[in-house]
């Protein structure tokens, strides 16, 4: 159909099979080569042995739901109704897409912060709506926006805002100044806020993560969107969820409820528990990925890329122009060839591909051993 010609293959997929061709080391796609927890994982292997391997409850299994209002709650203050104000989603990828399908009507505008995930993009053709791109531009080494220009994309058709902090692919962490800036225009414009927070227990250098939803005046409007698989280092399982005031998760229900049904009882288990038990195992997931990140920052920069330091996710954001590369998609499809790496040209989450052309994106999620070879191999750019 005419609104998804512009989307092929997802270049996640794309240079990961590259990865695979070439035998290059894949600092690309964004997932842990290391399991989380064991006595979660021992949970989930419990739960399968256990009989819980039928459809579990649409909704989600109730222990989830009371799981995630109370993770919220205890980390952020926000209460939530388990029974009306959190829905259990095939991971935050299906939350999103289902929000913007059950909130979004045909020719609605909904601004994004670019570069953007490319499931957004995808998700809003889906809904016939229109993408509004603000861009995050670098300023004294971290990405941000022009508060005029966030102003000036919210317009009379403008439905709601979708806000990625912490930030992929560049690393930023709204800060509350920032999001003070964001929720003003939603409270004046009445917009809806969609967040996706999967990255919400990582970050680094003591910066803190604020909920978009707890500011003032914005809890009754905001879809707050996270998941297990980044804090859990489970991406596989694919277990999120929504929590929103009961009208709006009853909409996002609506849709998921004929996108997946409902998905994983063992999986949901295993992250009730965790959610619970394991928030200790998270921090020092935290503190292992902050030395990975300054371990390839390190490494980027002695090969001579201009390097953007991360306040979280798994990414590092560069800029290749300093050693003499002005596409950063073409460097990508001969980076295996050159050095025997992969990574992801920053240009793809454009509206306007120029913007980000000279950007190359490497992840850090790996083991130490795998990010030493990797740099030892992109020395011979240098």
């Amino acid at each position: 159909m005419t609104r998804m010609r512009e989307f092929g293959t997802t270049v996640f997929a794309e240079m990961t099979r590259l990865a695979v061709e070439t035998g290059s080391i894949n600092l690309g796609q964004g997932f842990p080569d290391t399991d989380g927890p064991e006595r979660m994982l021992e949970r989930a292997v419990e739960a399968v042995r256990g009989g819980w391997n039928q459809y579990p409850p649409g909704p989600g299994l109730p222990e989830l739901r009371r799981a995630v209002a109370e993770h919220r709650a205890r980390w952020y203050g926000l209460e939530y109704d388990p029974e009306t104000e959190v829905l259990v989603t095939v991971g935050a990828t299906e939350a999103i897409t289902a929000a913007i399908l059950a909130l979004c009507e045909p020719g609605d505008e909904v601004i994004v912060f670019e570069p953007y995930y490319d499931s957004y993009a995808a998700a809003i053709a889906l809904a016939g709506a229109v993408r509004r791109p603000v861009t995050l531009r670098p300023d004294a080494g971290r990405f941000t926006f022009d508060p005029d220009e966030l102003a000036a994309a919210a317009g009379p058709r403008t439905r709601a805002i979708l806000v990625n902090s912490p930030h992929n692919p560049t690393g930023t962490v709204f800060t509350r100044e920032e999001l003070e800036t964001i929720a003003r225009i939603c409270r004046d414009r009445d917009l809806i806020a969609i967040t996706d927070e999967v990255y919400e227990h990582l970050t680094f250098d003591g910066v803190e993560h604020v909920p978009l939803a707890t500011l003032p005046g914005m809890r009754e409007r905001t879809v707050m969107i996270s998941s297990a698989g980044k804090t859990f280092s489970v991406t596989g399982w694919k277990t999120g969820w929504v929590c929103a005031p009961a009208p709006l998760v009853g909409a996002v229900q609506t849709v998921k409820q004929f996108l997946t049904f409902t998905a994983s009882a063992p999986w949901q288990l295993a992250v009730a528990y965790a959610l619970r038990e394991e928030m200790d195992w998270v921090a020092a997931q935290r503190a292992a990925l902050e030395a990975k990140r300054d371990r390839l920052m390190a490494g980027l920069k002695s090969v001579g890329f201009e390097v953007f330091t991360p306040a979280g996710t798994y990414f590092i954001q560069t800029d290749i122009r300093p050693l003499g590369f002005a596409d950063g998609h073409e460097l990508a499809l001969r980076l295996p060839e050159l050095a025997g790496v992969v990574a992801i040209p920053t240009q793809v989450f454009y509206d306007d591909p120029s913007r980000g052309r000279h950007y190359l994106r490497f992840a850090f999620c790996k083991k130490d051993e795998v990010i030493d070879e990797a740099v030892r191999r992109l020395q011979r750019l240098a």
